[in-house]
């Protein structure tokens, strides 16, 4: 019996079951991925659900007044803001150390006198600037000039910090636009929610959308998943890396002007240890610390479950070393999770 002769194509192609199968096989990896990040959410809601009773039973006149939801919410939203572009930067296998420097310096040029002749408009608009700029120099040092994230940032949180301290003088810098000053004031809430936790909210509905929804979260997932496999694909890495850096200063702008209006002033010490927050807040979220997988939801809730313990030590006089040490323990166990569910295949 004579064999039919078989095209290169028919040679190519995967038998339809097999094609079949391995489509199904993705689809149920993707389901179980998502089905996992909805896990650790939930699991974070149940500890803010705990920290929110335990709060209650503690402090049951002043916890779950308004106006203490109001302040949690609001301290959150500064941390909040640097976490998101924090969250970029480590799902695509980076680090900034440099985020609360960045805050600092973006605070106090944005409250210098001569910015303050311009109003509102000119202190919003140097503490973006600043923090762009601050930026775009850690992202060409990193994605052009061959230097490690670590060492990059590091470098830019010793000279922020010196700047800023330079620029003060050690002074703090009082705010007298009334404007700005307008909007920490409880006449300026809208329905009840302070204007900060609005641009919060704005922030993180961006990112997310960005992170899940576009071309440009893909790029970094991948970016950070595997540099080189991303490469191959056609992906610029090192421009990718670039706009991450940048990103990340915009959020630390952003952040530096909610700040402002908080505090009222800009000093060379706002920002401290913002950078170890924002870090803590996005690996306990669901972020990996290695890259390639990021959740802005997972984030703002570890922003959420770290501003609620600190408000809950303060309202019972608790010493902020016993704070540290609880984060401390908050951290290592996320981080003990994460590489049981690495091990597991949850990457």
């Amino acid at each position: 019996m004579t064999q039919q002769p078989v095209s290169p194509a028919q040679q190519q192609a995967p038998a339809p079951a097999a094609a079949a199968d391995k489509s199904e096989a993705g689809r149920g990896g993707w389901r179980g991925i998502g089905l996992r990040a909805d896990v650790r959410n939930l699991s974070l809601l149940g500890v803010l659900a705990v920290l929110v009773a335990v709060g209650g039973i503690t402090e049951p006149d002043t916890f779950l007044s308004t106006s203490n939801l109001q302040l949690v919410l609001t301290q959150a939203s500064v941390i909040g803001v640097v976490t998101v572009g924090m969250t970029f930067v480590i799902t695509s296998g980076g680090i900034d150390l440099s985020v609360g420097a960045i805050v600092a310096l973006s605070s106090v040029w944005a409250t210098t006198l001569a910015t303050q002749e311009y109003g509102f408009a000119g202190i919003l608009f140097t503490a973006v600037v600043v923090g762009l700029g601050c930026g775009l120099v850690n992202g060409l040092l990193i994605a052009y000039g061959g230097l490690v994230p670590f060492i990059a940032t590091l470098a830019m949180l010793a000279s922020a910090r010196g700047l800023a301290l330079q620029i003060t003088d050690g002074r703090t810098q009082i705010v007298t636009v009334k404007s700005v000053l307008d909007l920490g004031v409880p006449d300026s809430y809208v329905l009840g929610v302070p204007p900060l936790v609005l641009v919060f909210a704005g922030v993180t509905v961006l990112g997310w959308l960005l992170l899940n929804r576009t071309t440009f979260g893909r790029r970094t997932v991948a970016v950070g998943g595997n540099a080189e496999a991303a490469r191959l694909a056609g992906i610029d890495v090192r421009r990718q890396r670039l706009y991450l850096y940048l990103l990340s200063g915009l959020c630390c702008g952003i952040a530096a002007f909610l700040l402002i209006v908080l505090a009222g002033s800009g000093q060379n010490t706002n920002g401290n240890l913002y950078e170890l927050d924002a870090i803590a807040a996005a690996i306990i979220g669901g972020t990996l610390l290695s890259g390639g997988r990021g959740t802005i939801v997972g984030s703002v809730l570890g922003v959420l479950v770290f501003t609620t313990i600190t408000n809950i030590f303060a309202l019972n006089n608790l010493q902020s070393d016993v704070q540290q040490i609880a984060k401390g323990v908050i951290i290592v166990a996320a981080v003990l999770v994460q590489r049981r569910t690495a091990r597991d295949g949850d990457v």
